[in-house]
């Protein structure tokens, strides 16, 4: 650390120098104007960037070696959520169908991503969204949406033996993801560029806790999907006794209503509402393992399927814990001495 003492001029003006190495591995010159942001912290950020734009990277793949699809696939998401403006796919001796199909893929599923330009030997891909455009907040909501209505439809499936219901909440969990890797993607993006998170209207602190709700949301979204599945296992059989169901329709119940407030206390900035969430979750678990004893009565694949069903509804409350810890540990942090 560089240690430098403050100097008084004019009577009134503060003065500190800059470190000389510094300057000259970013070329500034006399009278270059430099920015400086007041961190939360107290901590002051100088910064040669005054004009907020966003900083434009490039990252290259050369798609020649890489023989599986999946592969590719999660090195072009890697880039997505690294923050990566421009993409590009190197194939010199032509692209071959299924590198063409790949990108397809990762367009269709990522927001903002387009094909810009197409050879022969080479794509390049294009972020187009301004990420001013789509805050945090806005994406939380929306995941908690989606995943509300997923378990809605998983228990309304339940009810009516709708194996196509519970089979169209599978393929929502594709809109989940799609909105967490652009959580991370804003969030990476916001590290890089401090001066964005002030046009954003938002601290490093609170993006963090923005992506710690996104991923913990997908979680209980993979859940959902989960539930989903094993409800299908159970639409087939007739011998689900109307009991077994009216517990499991009573802890998803709880379940979702514990997902709901946790959100809800974060959007509110309500500790005490946090901790009420919290110690809910008790009373699930007592309940799920009341379900698990009737279970026991239950035979091969339905016995499995509400055991699988009980967990994944268990699991939903003890993430949306989970996100009110999240909250608590942000507001005390944010709370003034």
């Amino acid at each position: 650390m560089n240690i430098r003492r403050v100097q008084l001029t004019g009577g009134s003006s503060f003065v500190i120098t800059l470190p000389k190495e510094w300057v000259k591995s970013l070329n500034i010159k006399k009278n270059d104007p430099l920015g400086i942001n007041i961190q939360s912290d107290g901590t002051l950020l100088i910064t040669p960037k005054i004009t907020q734009e966003r900083l434009q990277k490039i990252k290259e793949f050369d798609a020649t070696d890489i023989s599986k699809q999946s592969y590719l696939l999660r090195r072009l998401i890697g880039a997505y959520i690294a923050g990566y403006t421009t993409i590009k796919i190197n194939t010199p001796s032509g692209v071959p169908a299924t590198v063409r199909n790949v990108i397809r893929i990762f367009t269709q599923t990522t927001i903002g991503q387009e094909v810009i330009e197409e050879t022969d030997q080479h794509i390049i891909l294009k972020d187009l969204l301004d990420p001013t455009e789509m805050p945090f907040d806005r994406t939380i909501k929306r995941m908690h949406i989606i995943v509300k209505g997923m378990h809605q439809d998983g228990m309304q499936a339940l009810k009516n033996k709708d194996k196509t219901l519970a089979e169209d909440i599978i393929s929502r969990d594709n809109d989940l993801d799609r909105l967490n890797w652009l959580a991370a993607r804003q969030y990476n993006i916001m590290l890089q560029n401090i001066s964005l998170a002030e046009k954003m209207n938002i601290t490093a602190e609170m993006a963090s806790t923005y992506f710690l709700i996104s991923r913990i949301i997908e979680r209980i979204g993979d859940h959902t999907v989960r539930i989903a599945q094993n409800i299908s296992n159970l639409v087939d059989k007739n011998n689900l006794d109307k009991k077994t169901i009216d517990h499991i329709l009573t802890a998803s119940n709880l379940s979702i209503d514990i997902f709901n407030k946790s959100i809800g206390a974060f959007f509110k900035k309500d500790i005490k509402a946090s901790n009420e969430t919290i110690e809910s979750v008790t009373k699930l678990e007592k309940l799920c393992e009341e379900i698990n004893t009737l279970a026991l009565q239950q035979k091969g694949i339905i016995a499995i399927s509400i055991g699988y069903i009980v967990e994944s509804i268990r699991r939903i409350g003890e993430y949306a814990e989970d996100i009110s810890e999240n909250v608590i540990n942000f507001l005390v942090a944010e709370e003034k001495q």
